[in-house]
């Protein structure tokens, strides 16, 4: 892996996500270390100055809240989180907009929850609200609203609401800042254990990942990875480095190799597509047989009837579905056009067996190919 490939991964991207993880930003008392911040605005600002699109999600309002609370750690409870998190948003929000100001931009902040990306229109407003924001001298914050999270519209973690987040922009590079070097060789215990630089194949590295969870924050390697692998599928390019090493998105953007770089699977992919394939929760299953895999995958077909062998849930027409081979695995998702009992009734029957069943103005596809993603 050659340093000029890095700066050609930099070189291509029009946008930069940038992600920030809870201990990056937090002092050892679990107060938020605004020096830092400071010194990651000047280095956000640099990158906005290339002409590149710059987001950044930012956790660390629980974090701030903590220490301006003076808590003695991380609360159980979930109303104890959420003042945490009011308080510590107020703070957090303010440091960056105090930070960037120096540099002559302003923070703008977007509080969001995971309906905000299931409901199309909403994903759409979101979506405008950002592009709207790069008219102006300002660099989009982006947190979790953890003041009305619950279980039911949480994201899990602020990894998968930056790799969301990536999917709204066209052709972005991902940055996640964490406190590890990358995706370590090892358990990170080990002393002999190393970074790898390059991961090509996301498949063949996951074992690595720990099940373990950050001290302060929500996420760890596992859900760094599952990100990683939500992000690469659309065609975005993400790199995991330390946080707290100096000069951290400098060094990244300019080539050195820091952390790990994980090459994109594929091209990008159209953005009503990102949205079906990794963004909404899908209703229900839709089991194929061999062939339909086969013309889903191969030969970039419609679903149509006669490969289906089995319908699970209870979807209606026009929600999400995900799409199994025979073997259970999840390989692409679409929107159905059917609803669950109706496309039970026809499952494996033929096109004009369809017709017949349903009458002459039914679809003849279960799911059309531009209502569909295959995720790999």
């Amino acid at each position: 892996m050659s340093v000029s490939h890095r700066q050609q991964v930099f070189a291509a991207s029009q946008a930069v996500v940038v992600k920030i993880g809870t201990n990056a930003l937090s002092r050892p008392d679990d107060t938020l270390d605004v020096d830092r911040i400071h010194r990651l605005a000047e280095q956000l600002w640099a990158i906005r100055a290339t002409g590149r699109r710059v987001v950044v999600v930012s956790s660390g309002a629980v974090g701030a809240g903590i220490g301006l609370l003076k808590l003695k750690g991380r609360p159980r409870d979930l109303p104890h989180v959420q003042a945490a998190a009011a308080a510590g948003q107020a703070r957090l929000i303010r440091a960056y907009d105090e930070a960037l100001q120096v540099h002559g931009v302003h923070a703008a902040q977007i509080l969001l929850t995971a309906n905000d990306f299931k409901h199309r229109t909403r994903y759409l407003n979101v979506r405008n609200t950002l592009h709207t924001l790069f008219e102006y001298p300002v660099i989009p914050i982006v947190n979790e609203n953890d003041t009305v999270s619950i279980s039911e519209i949480k994201f899990g973690d602020n990894d998968r609401l930056a790799a969301m987040v990536a999917s709204l922009i066209e052709k972005p590079l991902l940055i996640i800042l964490s406190v590890v070097d990358g995706l370590l060789d090892g358990d990170p215990s080990d002393p002999a254990a190393r970074p790898l630089r390059l991961v090509e194949n996301l498949k063949a590295v996951e074992s690595l990942a720990g099940s373990s969870k950050s001290s302060r924050g929500t996420g760890g390697m596992k859900s760094k990875l599952e990100s990683v692998r939500m992000a690469t599928h659309t065609g975005t390019n993400v790199i995991i480095a330390d946080g707290r090493m100096d000069g951290v998105l400098d060094r990244v953007t300019a080539g050195e190799e820091l952390g790990t770089l994980f090459l994109s699977r594929k091209e990008s992919v159209p953005a009503w597509k990102r949205w079906i394939g990794y963004t909404v929760t899908p209703r229900g299953a839709l089991r194929l047989d061999e062939g339909a895999v086969r013309a889903v995958v191969e030969k970039g077909r419609s679903l149509l009837a006669i490969g289906v062998t089995g319908v699970d849930g209870d979807f209606s027409k026009g929600e999400l579905v995900s799409l199994f081979d025979p073997s259970g695995h999840e390989f692409a998702r679409g929107l159905s056009n059917f609803d669950a009992r109706t496309a039970a009734s026809i499952a494996g029957k033929r096109t004009e067996q369809v017709i017949e069943a349903l009458g002459a103005g039914a679809y003849q596809e279960v799911i059309h190919r531009d209502n569909l993603t295959v995720m790999g």
